[in-house]
């Protein structure tokens, strides 16, 4: 109690004040119709700039989840596209075949971990054989290529990261058709290097490099990038360098591609190779 009429004591001129102002403010703003609206204006001014900065900092805080939905739905996409697409194509099938329809499966997942200053780098993703992945499954984000399971776990996988000197991918020209080997140099993260293309073959800057679907990994028409810049190499063919269409530096969300048929395709070709 002492410390109480110590304190009114010590700070009662400014809370005198402080009353007095309060209770000007009221008669100021409830006698005069002008300063009430402009006193009630200014208040629900503030309060709105604060519910906005609430607001804004709600919705940063949900584009993770909002990001993960948005995957999930374009996978599922995906699914049904091929679907609809192999139904369209399909002109006999077995009745008992429920999966005639579909050759590759899609799955969304998150890039946990990722290097790109290796001469072989390798990503990790949050899915593993709980979910389906198996090795070989092609991975691409939605931009283009980015690499091919290379070992699952339970829980997570590793992919090799088409920037790894031992990622090789069949890739064609979009324009003519013509196809080569796209590898990484080691050198610069954001190109790739097409070859194998005959001097003969019209090569242009800013030409469509994309898969061929020919290794049983990726299916046929996956964006790779664009031509860069090609210079003839050795006496047969060029050297095309290819701007890579995946930000690998921004490597999150990507989708795991599984061809349901390519055990069969496989065998077959071993009979003959």
């Amino acid at each position: 109690m002492r410390n109480l009429l110590n304190f009114l004591a010590r700070y009662n001129n400014l809370i005198i004040f402080l009353f007095l102002e309060g209770i000007a403010f009221y008669l100021l703003s409830t006698g005069n119709n002008y300063h009430n609206s402009r006193l009630l204006n200014g208040v629900r001014g503030i309060t709105n700039r604060i519910d906005a900065k609430i607001y804004n900092t709600k919705s940063y805080l949900s584009l993770h989840q909002i990001n993960e939905s948005l995957a999930g739905e374009n996978v599922a996409l995906k699914n049904k596209i091929a679907q609809l697409v192999r139904q369209e194509n399909s002109l006999f099938f077995s009745a008992n075949d429920s999966v005639h329809k579909q050759q590759y499966t899609h799955a969304s997942a998150e890039v946990i971990e990722n290097s790109i200053n290796k001469q072989k780098n390798f990503f990790t993703i949050n899915k593993g054989e709980s979910q389906g992945i198996k090795v070989d499954m092609a991975i691409t984000t939605e931009s283009g290529v980015a690499g091919r399971i290379v070992g699952c776990s339970r829980n997570y996988s590793v992919a090799m990261s088409v920037l790894n000197l031992d990622f090789k991918l069949s890739a064609r020209i979009k324009s003519n058709g013509y196809f080569g080997s796209l590898s990484w140099d080691g050198r610069d993260y954001r190109y790739a290097i097409l070859s194998e293309i005959p001097q003969h073959v019209l090569v242009n800057v800013g030409d469509t490099i994309e898969t061929t679907g020919y290794s049983a990994i990726f299916p046929e028409g996956v964006i790779v990038g664009t031509v860069s810049d090609y210079e003839k190499y050795g006496g047969d063919f060029y050297k095309i360098s290819v701007l890579l269409m995946t930000d690998f530096k921004k490597l999150h969300f990507v989708d795991v591609i599984g061809n349901m048929k390519k055990t069969e395709q496989l065998n077959l070709e071993k009979l003959y190779k």
